[in-house]
């Protein structure tokens, strides 16, 4: 197993320091926020660790604050309610004395009903597809360096893209893309990790559904891109340590947000999640030139 993925597991293995609040921590790697999927993967761990004999099927979070990685997040849960078939909790991520997340998540016991979803889209398999060091090796002269930068480090979710010419600074104006993902080494088998590292995962690359449309990325310097809200819903079992299609969207932007859907298939087929967010896009004041930031100082 790779040191990022046991790095991910000790994260999410959060701390309880009272019977309805816990405490989480950040990688540190140098970022100078908190990856949303973090706070979003920690917040359902902290709220399942209250619940007892359920398993999550929805979970709803507001971003609304950027997160500070050189201090812990504090988790406090609210039991909200405990019926016969669904549990509620909320949850709120607080750092400094202020929430920078919210969540509401609902349980459920395993009960049998109809069954139908929508077919995975028909893609080249993950085994086909070059790896992130053979995307470098091959793309790497002709990739944005901010993008080069990305697939290099070491992350606990490995990706193999679809539509490599997205990735490769040939970006085109399309409404959706596929992604190939998974954990980087074996997990364990608890289920309530898999459905913690998917939650993790949920929060990669989905807001560039939008971007790129309209020919840009989430590495673009020139945008101010932050997640606001997302919704996650588990529908079937999976391993988030097997590839996972994650089949994106992206039907509106308008008023400086950005609307993406996305949906999670099983390497077999089956449609195991679906994710929903949207994001802040806005494009940066451009900085006057030293110019005329002297000349306005000399008036």
């Amino acid at each position: 197993m790779s040191g990022a993925v046991l790095q991910l597991l000790e994260i999410l293995d959060l701390e309880r320091i009272e019977e309805n609040i816990f405490r989480g921590r950040s990688p540190q790697t140098g970022w100078q926020r908190v990856f949303g999927g973090l706070v979003v993967a920690q917040a359902l761990v902290a709220s399942a660790r209250t619940v007892d004999g359920r398993a999550p099927h929805s979970l709803h979070g507001y971003f609304l604050l950027a997160g500070d990685p050189s201090v812990p997040i504090v988790y406090e849960v609210d039991r909200i309610r405990d019926g016969k078939s669904f549990t509620t909790r909320r949850c709120n991520a607080i750092q400094h004395g202020r929430a920078i997340f919210s969540l509401s998540a609902s349980f459920q016991i395993e009960e049998e009903g109809f069954e139908h979803s929508v077919p995975m889209p028909k893609v080249p398999p993950a085994e086909s597809l070059p790896s992130e060091a053979e995307m470098i090796e091959r793309f790497g002269p002709v990739m944005p360096e901010a993008i080069r930068r990305w697939f290099a480090w070491e992350r606990p979710i490995e990706l193999r893209p679809v539509n490599l010419a997205r990735y490769a600074g040939k970006a085109k104006g399309t409404f959706d893309q596929n992604i190939w993902l998974k954990a980087a080494g074996r997990l364990p088998d608890d289920p309530a990790i898999h459905r913690a590292v998917l939650a993790y995962l949920s929060d990669m690359t989905l807001l560039d559904a939008a971007l790129g449309v309209h020919g840009h990325s989430v590495f673009d310097s020139g945008l101010q891109v932050a997640s606001l809200d997302h919704a996650l819903w588990f529908h079937r079992p999976f391993r988030a340590d097997e590839w996972l299609l994650y089949a994106q969207d992206s039907p509106n932007s308008s008023g400086a947000r950005g609307f993406a859907r996305g949906l999670l298939f099983s390497h077999s087929g089956q449609l195991v999640a679906s994710v929903v967010q949207e994001g802040l896009i806005r494009e940066r004041a451009p900085r006057p030139s030293p110019e005329l930031t002297a000349k306005s100082q000399r008036r």
